[in-house]
């Protein structure tokens, strides 16, 4: 009980530092996972309803890269942006424009792969259908979408809790800086290493309550895009 009152005395108490994590935390999980979502879904969708020649060596990549870990994503972007790296002179190390990059690195094989095998269960009888028709490609794409809308809502939110709890990637591009890169996960397991467990477990609390939000903000949709009542 006492790490929830200490959540709640955090959120009204309105304390500088604890809001500026909160933005930084959001501006990097909500953009991290649109651009992740805007390049993996067609990705995916294409992947799942086409076939090509290889298509297999290439999932099979995708598939490697979903498990890709965050330590190796985050290795590769902050040698990509350091001074000696090919981008070392957009100086992006240490600022919220890399933590998004390493998130994108990491969120995108996963919301590619997973969409790729929800339309690939679907896209054989719908492109059958299609073909009787004549319906033309651009068509086709917007019925696939259609028809897996909510399974493909389940991926951005898949996309967006591996954002929201990333830790190691955005760790390490981002450097933790107190009012500028430090989010809910690293201020965490700062706080953790200080002994603050109190300040830990209700950065937790706050930290699970946003993710619940936004989840049952999305739940109350329907597939024709009413409104639960």
């Amino acid at each position: 009980m006492e790490a929830f009152r200490e959540a709640l005395r955090l959120v009204f108490s309105f304390d500088k530092e604890l809001w500026q994590i909160i933005g930084v935390t959001m501006r990097m999980s909500l953009t991290s996972t649109t651009i992740s979502c805007l390049l993996g879904i067609p990705l995916g969708v294409l992947f799942g309803s086409t076939n090509f020649r290889g298509k297999t060596m290439l999932m099979r990549v995708l598939h490697t890269l979903m498990g890709l870990p965050p330590v190796v994503a985050g290795l590769f972007v902050f040698l990509l942006l350091s001074r000696s790296g090919p981008l070392g002179s957009l100086r992006l190390l240490f600022t919220v424009e890399a933590m998004i990059i390493a998130q994108c690195v990491l969120i995108t094989p996963i919301v590619a792969g997973l969409s790729s095998s929800i339309v690939g269960a679907t896209a054989p009888a719908l492109l059958e259908k299609a073909k009787g028709l004549h319906l033309s490609r651009k068509t086709i794409l917007k019925l696939l979408l259609a028809e897996n809308k909510i399974t493909l809502i389940s991926v951005v939110l898949t996309g967006f809790g591996r954002a929201i709890s990333e830790v190691g990637a955005v760790s390490l591009v981002g450097g933790n800086i107190m009012f500028k890169t430090r989010v809910m996960t690293t201020a965490i397991m700062l706080e953790t290493n200080k002994g603050n467990f109190e300040f830990a477990i209700a950065l937790g609390i706050l930290l699970l309550l946003i993710a619940f939000i936004i989840n049952y903000a999305v739940s109350f949709f329907r597939k024709d895009g009413t409104v639960l009542r």
